[in-house]
């Protein structure tokens, strides 16, 4: 079959299925409205909307709001500040950690120094292993494997 044959197929198949679901839901309207637009608005509705979007923002901008924001404003109150003394009391404790932490650190340092000395270099060690004699390897145990004819003979006599 060529394709442009398949295709038209296709179509006329799902031509048949939308007028089926046309059917069963109801709906008389061969086209849907576009998505992309937007219903007419009249003159006189955008100079009430207008309006009343500027009645909200001179309330915004005079102070003048409804009772329920007003108890939301009124919540956040003052803003809290440190006092001076309370800055010095963190700012000395902040110090005696930052020590501490230094003097740690200085402790972990000093500690590598005191480093033992190194071993003796590895070749000696290396050559005193080749002078002293192998180990003979453990003997391995074999199983003796019965030929294919004792194990043929086996077999047949308790049969």
């Amino acid at each position: 079959m060529d394709t442009t044959d398949i295709i038209k197929q296709l179509t006329a198949e799902r031509d048949r299925i939308d007028a089926v679901i046309k059917l069963l839901s109801g709906s008389s309207t061969t086209k849907a409205s576009p998505k992309g637009k937007r219903m007419p608005m009249s003159a006189a509705a955008r100079k009430r909307i207008a309006a009343a979007q500027r009645k909200r923002w001179a309330a915004q901008n005079t102070g003048k709001t409804t009772p329920v924001k007003a108890a939301k404003k009124a919540a956040p109150a003052k803003k809290r500040r440190l006092s001076a003394a309370a800055r010095k009391r963190i700012a000395a404790g902040q110090k005696k950690r930052w020590a501490a932490i230094k003097a740690a650190k200085k402790v972990v340092k000093a500690a590598p120094a005191k480093k033992v000395a190194k071993k003796a270099p590895a070749k000696k060690a290396v050559a005193a292993k080749k002078a002293a004699p192998k180990k003979a390897p453990a003997a391995k145990v074999k199983i003796a494997v019965p030929e294919k004819a004792a194990t043929v003979s086996t077999e047949a006599a308790p049969a």
